[in-house]
């Protein structure tokens, strides 16, 4: 298998599970992170504490700026980050390598491909419960971390795969990040409008969680992807109870949250399309007026 060179920015809970799988399995990883979290990861690498892969600890190189080529930069800040995180690897240096986002939402390629022209910019989405406990440190929760990336990426997906993590190649973009967010979407606003996991959401608001499901997919089949709420449900169904969005404890910690990259991004494709989200629509709102 062909060693590559990565970069990843964001080294919290998603990109430093990452980091430390492609690490542990030989890749040259360098992680771009302010400076103090860039000397820790330096000095003394990525500790994962997951309930799939155990205990490990990854040796990676810690920058606070990319300063030489790579294969593939994942880009795996939050959206709220990402404008500021791009200041980290510069359109020359960064050249003609792979760049693979996995956020939150469907805007972000065009900014990215505005960004780095040179570069080829490959969808990708990831569904995982990943955490970063303090700098250096994930902990990943539960079975699930699968990758789903567009095609041109296919190096990385193989290198992914041999690192043990759950990975797909498909054709369609669009439905490569529409099927992650007819979940994250409804998942992510009803956990943080409720303050409650989700179990109780499913239990106490299984009918407003439903009906928001069935919104977002019908904005996914108006933008070109499949949308089909039935699967969606199912899938939401399957979880653990006592899972929280990412967005729920932003929110109670009183961080930025990334509720316009989410909830945000489907009003504004319903808008386009002409889709009526009245149950998306009011919690968004809501969560507008009170996360301001």
């Amino acid at each position: 298998m062909e060693t590559l060179r990565v970069a990843v920015l964001g080294p919290g809970g998603v990109g430093g599970l990452l980091a430390a799988l492609l690490a542990r399995d030989g890749h040259a990883v360098t992680c771009l992170a302010r400076p103090a979290t860039a000397a820790r990861l330096d000095g003394h690498g990525l500790r994962v504490r997951s309930d799939r892969y155990g205990e490990l600890t990854a040796r990676v190189r810690g920058a606070e700026r990319l300063d030489g080529p790579v294969d593939v930069l994942l880009v795996t800040t939050k959206a709220t980050q990402l404008d500021e995180a791009l200041d980290r690897v510069p359109a020359a240096v960064l050249g003609d390598a792979v760049v693979v986002p996995l956020l939150n939402g469907v805007e972000h390629l065009a900014a990215l491909r505005g960004h780095y022209p040179a570069a080829r910019v490959v969808a990708g989405t990831i569904r995982v419960f990943a955490s970063r406990p303090a700098p250096g440190e994930v902990r990943h929760e539960g079975q699930l971390c699968a990758v789903q990336l567009g095609p041109g990426a296919e190096a990385l997906a193989a290198a992914l795969t041999a690192a043990g993590v759950d990975v797909a190649v498909r054709p369609d973009e669009a439905g490569l990040l529409w099927d992650k967010l007819c979940f994250l979407a409804p998942m992510a606003l009803l956990t943080t409008r409720y303050a409650a996991d989700l179990g109780a959401v499913r239990r106490e608001h299984g009918d407003e969680f439903t009906a928001a499901i069935a919104e977002v997919a019908a904005v996914a089949r108006a933008d070109g992807a499949a949308g089909d709420a039935a699967a969606t449900r199912a899938f939401a169904w399957s979880l653990p109870d006592g899972m929280r969005s990412s967005m729920q404890r932003d929110a109670e910690e009183g961080s930025p949250t990334e509720l316009e990259a989410i909830g945000g991004a489907v009003l504004r494709a319903a808008d386009r399309h002409g889709i009526a989200v009245p149950v998306t629509r009011r919690i968004v709102e809501e969560l507008r007026a009170r996360l301001r």
